[in-house]
C-alpha cells in the first residue's frame, strides 16, 4: 500500500491496571454532533400509560412518575433474548435489551462523551494483562442472580464452553478469534479466572472487542439439556455443550414465552422482562433482586416498535412517548417539538453504511467478483446528494470501512477522500471497455464474453443484463428515496436496479453467508442501513465485516491480501496496520459504500435526566430517571 501521512494521534486514555488502553475517538463533550450511525437498530418506545402524558401537547408532570415510553425505528421487532445471538438476530435493539437483563462482564461504552470501560455497569472489577501479553487474569465484583444464586466465575466459564463448540453458529465468531485465539481457560477462585490466548495481541483489540463479549450465563439454571432435564455440567464436553446450546437456542427462538419462560427469569442486570408481544412491544420492570453498582434509576421502561417513522413521529406529536425521534424529513419542525416539551439532539453512531454485494449468488455473484463492475456502481452513487438532500444533511458520505465521524487518525489518506466520485459517464466507460454495449433499453449487456482484455471476466456469459435487485428495510422514507435515487442514477450508467422492501428483521434473516448452490443465496444485494449499517467496538477492526468466512461478513467477501491486514491489526500496535486496512478497502470495494445517517435525532422529554448518548449505540435504560 502507499505510504500515508500519519496525523498526531488523538485519543482519550483511562487505566486498566498494567495497561494504558487507548480510544480512537476524538475528544467530545457530553452532547455529540449529529452524523454517522451502525449495525442493525436500537431507539425504542411505547403508548403512554395511566401514570404518563398525553394531553396532546407532549407535556407532562413528570413527578412522582416511575416509567419510561421509548421508541424503537421502524419495524425493528425484538426477537432475540438469549445473550449469545445467532448472525441473524445482531440487531442492536436485541443487543440492548440483552443488556439491560444481563450485565457484561466488561462493558463500554462513551455516553459520557469519551469511549471507555464502564466500570459501574461491568460484572468485572478489574482486568490485568501477563507482562509478556498473553494471559489476562479477570476479576468479578460479589454479585447475584436474581434467585439469590452468586454469579461466578463458573458462569462465565459456562458461556464460553456453549461458544467454543457451537462457534460456527455464534453471531460474534470470527475465524481465529475468541474462541479460536484462547490456549486456556482456568478458573483460580469463584470471582477470579485466567484467559491464556495462543499469541500476543494488541491490548486495545483484546479489551474493546473480545473481552466485552464476554458473558455470564446462570449455569445452575441453565445448563440442562431439556424443560425437565437435570443440571449438570453438560457443557463440558463437545456433545453435551451442543445439546445445551440447542436446547437454549430452541427456547430463544419462541419469543412468544419471553415473559413466562422461567429461563429468562434468572437475570443479574438492572431489569426484568415482565411482558413481550407478538407484535416487538417489550415492557422492562426494576429487578427487585438486583445488588449490583447500576440499579435502575426507573421502575417500567416500555419499548414498543413502530411499521413507519411517520407513525412514530404521530405518537411523539400527540405526548404518548418519552423518548422518541425526529425524521430526517421531519428536522423543520424541531421547533414545533420543543414548544411541546421535549428536548431535540442528533444521535452519532461509530460506524459505517453499505450495500453488501452476495459474491456468491449464481446469477450476479461473477458480476460482483469483478472489481471495474463494482467500480462502475460506486461511480454511479451520489453520495453528496443523498446525505444533503435525501438525509437532511443529517448524514454523511462513507468511502471505506473505518468509522469517518468524529474523525480519528484510523483513517487513511485514500478514504478520507472520495476515491470513486459520483461520475456515471465514468461507470458507462468502465463497463464499455470491459465487454459490455449499452442496448435500446438503456441497459448493459455483455457482448464480449470471456476472461481476456476488453472482455466481462470469468463466469459472466454474453447476453448477461447488468441487472440486480436490493432487498432493502422498509418503513423510513429516506431509505425509500434513497433506493429510487439509487434506481435512477444507477440507470443513466447502464445499470438497472430492483427493488424488494421488507421489514429489517426479514432483511437480516435474508441476507446471510451462503454457497452458490443454496437457496438461501437468491439475495444479491441487501440493504439494512436506515441507522447505520455496522457500529463498531471503541477499535474499529474488521476481521467479523470483511474477514473471509466471518460470520457478518454477508456478501462472502473474500481478500487474501486483506486478510493480512485485517490480522495486522490485531496481533501488533504498528498504526501503519489500520491505515492499510482502510485503503485496501477503500479501494476494493468489498461492498457498495453509502452515506452513513445519524442513529436517530433522539426528543426526549424535558425532565427525563440520564440520556447521554453513546456512538457505539449501548443502552443504558437504568440510567434514566425523572427530576425531582
Amino acid at each position: 500500500m502507499a505510504d500515508i501521512d500519519r496525523p498526531a494521534r488523538l485519543s482519550l486514555t483511562s487505566e486498566v491496571k498494567g495497561v494504558p488502553m487507548q480510544h480512537p475517538l476524538g475528544g467530545r463533550g457530553p452532547r455529540l454532533l449529529a452524523v454517522g450511525v451502525l449495525s442493525t437498530s436500537l431507539a425504542l418506545a411505547a403508548c403512554g400509560g395511566d401514570d404518563g402524558a398525553g394531553d396532546g401537547t407532549g407535556s407532562a408532570d413528570t413527578q412522582g412518575r416511575d416509567s419510561i415510553t421509548y421508541a424503537l425505528p421502524p419495524n425493528a421487532t425484538p426477537n432475540w433474548i438469549l445473550p449469545m445471538a445467532l448472525p441473524e438476530y445482531m440487531a442492536t435493539h436485541n443487543a440492548a435489551i440483552r443488556r439491560a437483563l444481563w450485565t457484561p462482564v466488561i462493558n463500554v461504552h462513551g455516553a459520557s462523551g469519551e469511549v471507555a470501560w464502564d466500570h459501574t455497569g461491568s460484572l468485572a472489577t478489574d482486568v490485568e494483562f501477563s507482562t509478556d501479553g498473553r494471559m489476562v487474569t479477570i476479576s468479578l465484583d460479589d454479585l447475584s442472580w436474581s434467585d439469590g444464586e452468586p454469579v461466578t466465575s463458573r458462569d462465565v466459564e459456562f458461556w464460553y464452553n456453549l461458544v467454543d463448540a457451537n462457534k460456527e453458529q455464534w453471531g460474534g465468531y470470527a475465524a481465529g478469534r475468541i474462541p479460536d485465539n484462547i490456549e486456556s481457560w482456568e478458573t483460580i477462585d469463584d470471582t477470579t479466572f485466567e484467559i491464556t490466548f495462543d499469541d500476543v495481541y494488541n491490548q486495545d483489540w483484546l479489551l474493546y472487542n473480545q473481552l466485552v463479549n464476554l458473558a455470564a450465563l446462570p449455569t445452575h439454571a441453565w445448563n440442562k439439556t431439556s424443560d425437565d432435564g437435570e443440571i449438570d455440567d453438560h457443557d463440558r464436553t463437545p456433545d453435551g455443550a451442543e445439546e445445551v446450546w440447542d436446547y437454549l437456542v430452541g427456547q430463544a427462538e419462541q419469543t412468544d414465552s419471553y415473559a413466562s419462560n422461567p429461563l429468562w427469569s434468572v437475570v443479574n442486570g438492572p431489569f426484568t422482562v415482565d411482558g413481550w408481544t407478538s407484535t416487538g412491544q417489550v415492557t422492562l420492570k426494576a429487578n427487585e433482586n438486583y445488588d449490583g453498582n447500576d440499579p435502575a434509576g426507573i421502575q417500567t421502561v416500555v419499548l414498543q416498535p413502530f411499521t413507519s417513522a411517520d407513525a412514530q413521529l404521530n405518537a411523539l406529536r400527540a405526548g404518548e412517548l418519552d423518548y422518541g425521534y425526529l425524521p430526517a424529513s421531519a428536522l423543520d419542525q424541531q421547533a414545533e417539538f420543543e414548544g411541546r416539551g421535549y428536548v431535540v439532539e442528533p444521535w452519532a453512531g461509530w460506524s459505517i453504511t453499505y450495500l453488501p454485494f452476495n459474491f456468491n449468488n449464481p446469477d450476479m455473484g461473477p458480476v460482483f467478483q469483478q472489481l471495474y463492475a463494482r467500480q462502475a456502481i460506486q461511480h454511479a452513487v451520489d453520495q453528496d446528494s443523498i446525505a444533503n438532500v435525501i438525509w437532511h444533511g443529517t448524514a454523511l458520505p462513507t468511502y471505506g470501512p473505518v468509522p469517518q465521524n468524529p474523525p480519528s487518525d484510523f483513517l487513511s489518506e485514500t478514504q478520507k477522500s472520495n476515491p470513486y466520485e459520483f461520475d456515471v459517464d465514468t461507470s458507462i466507460e468502465l463497463l464499455t471497455s470491459n465487454g459490455w454495449v449499452i442496448g435500446d433499453d438503456g441497459f448493459a449487456v455483455c457482448e464480449n464474453a470471456g476472461t481476456g482484455d476488453g472482455q466481462c471476466g470469468d463466469g459472466i456469459d454474453a447476453g448477461t443484463t447488468f441487472e440486480m435487485t436490493v432487498l432493502a428495510q422498509s418503513g423510513s422514507t429516506e431509505t425509500d428515496n434513497m433506493m429510487s435515487e439509487l434506481k435512477s442514477s444507477l440507470a443513466k450508467a447502464g445499470i438497472d436496479l430492483n427493488i424488494a422492501s421488507e421489514p429489517l428483521n426479514q432483511v437480516l434473516g435474508q441476507s446471510v453467508p451462503c454457497e452458490p448452490d443454496e437457496d438461501a443465496c437468491s439475495w444479491q444485494l441487501s440493504f439494512f442501513g436506515t441507522q447505520g449499517s455496522w457500529y463498531f467496538n471503541a477499535y474499529p477492526t474488521g476481521e467479523r465485516l470483511f474477514g473471509t468466512g466471518a460470520t457478518a461478513n454477508f456478501g462472502n467477501y473474500s481478500n487474501p491480501e486483506v486478510d493480512e491486514y485485517i490480522d495486522g491489526t490485531l496481533t501488533g500496535n504498528d498504526p501503519d496496520a489500520m491505515h492499510n486496512y482502510s485503503e485496501a478497502l477503500a479501494l476494493d470495494l468489498p461492498v457498495v459504500w453509502l452515506p452513513s445517517p445519524a442513529y436517530q435525532v433522539s426528543a426526549f422529554r424535558d425532565g427525563l435526566e440520564g440520556t447521554g448518548q453513546d456512538p457505539l449505540a449501548v443502552f443504558l435504560p437504568q440510567r434514566w430517571s425523572w427530576a425531582d
